[in-house]
């Protein structure tokens, strides 16, 4: 005879769930101050599956895009992707691999992904970086304000572009 909430009577946790769970408190949980203090989003057109201009009037630094990358408290990248850095133990497995992303998008189609991935695919579990609209669950010190600011979002798009081995 089975008890009512006896560890067998219980649903297994859906992992892919767990896991964005997870990630999203860790994004929303460590935003940079840099985010916070960013003022208001820049404007920003979508043509096709692509934003093909800069979010910002200067062009990103690959050197910082490829340290917001793999600092798991601020982009956060490797929970969900693996790539080229073998330094980083522990890289994800839940998204595409990083290696070759400047061969695989442009960047304007590595903009898009970074600024709201959901435009792509609604079901995605990648966070809108660069996003305040519509978002559910987010702690008030965080509300309306992205994750990554325009600069860091455009530094991301530069490294990822050299992505090309």
């Amino acid at each position: 005879m089975r008890r009512l909430g006896s560890a067998r009577s219980r649903p297994k946790p859906f992992p892919e769930a767990i896991v964005a769970a997870a990630a999203a408190l860790l994004l929303w949980g460590e935003v940079s101050r840099a985010a916070l203090n960013d003022e208001a989003l820049q404007p920003y057109r979508v043509v096709g599956d692509a934003i093909p201009e800069p979010l910002t009037g200067t062009g990103g630094d690959p050197m910082a895009g490829r340290a917001i990358v793999v600092d798991r408290r601020l982009g956060a990248c490797l929970l969900c992707h693996t790539g080229p850095f073998p330094e980083e133990r522990f890289q994800g497995t839940l998204a595409p691999d990083l290696s070759e992303a400047g061969l695989r998008w442009s960047a304007g189609q590595v903009r898009l992904r970074m600024v709201d991935a959901t435009r792509l695919n609604p079901a995605t579990i990648m966070p809108p970086y660069y996003r305040v609209d519509g978002l559910t669950r987010v702690g008030s010190p965080w509300f309306g304000r992205p994750i990554l600011t325009a600069q860091q979002v455009e530094d991301v798009v530069a490294f990822l572009a050299t992505l090309r081995d």
